[in-house]
């Protein structure tokens, strides 16, 4: 496994698969209507046809329906593990 740096903080860096061009942009489009990103990179991915799709969010700048799913996601202090967490 490479060792690729981290993204800075507040980002995430998204690595999308699919067998065809058509089908990653569609998942590049609904991340990029929820988080800010930089220009989508793509790369051929082995199989005829495939591609794989780079993209960088800014997890700091997300649209109101992120914002108002990820307010709700944030672990408050009265959420506890489940036992079978680690």
């Amino acid at each position: 496994m490479d060792h690729e740096p981290l993204p800075s903080e507040g980002h995430a860096e998204v690595r999308i698969i699919a067998a065809t061009p058509e089908a990653a942009r569609r998942v590049a489009e609904v991340l990029r209507r929820a988080f800010a990103s930089d220009e989508q990179r793509s790369y051929p991915a082995g199989s005829e046809g495939a591609t794989r799709l780079h993209l960088t969010i800014d997890t700091t700048h997300a649209a109101e329906p992120a914002r108002s799913w990820l307010a709700t996601s944030e672990p408050s202090l009265e959420d506890h593990a489940h036992t079978d967490e680690v």
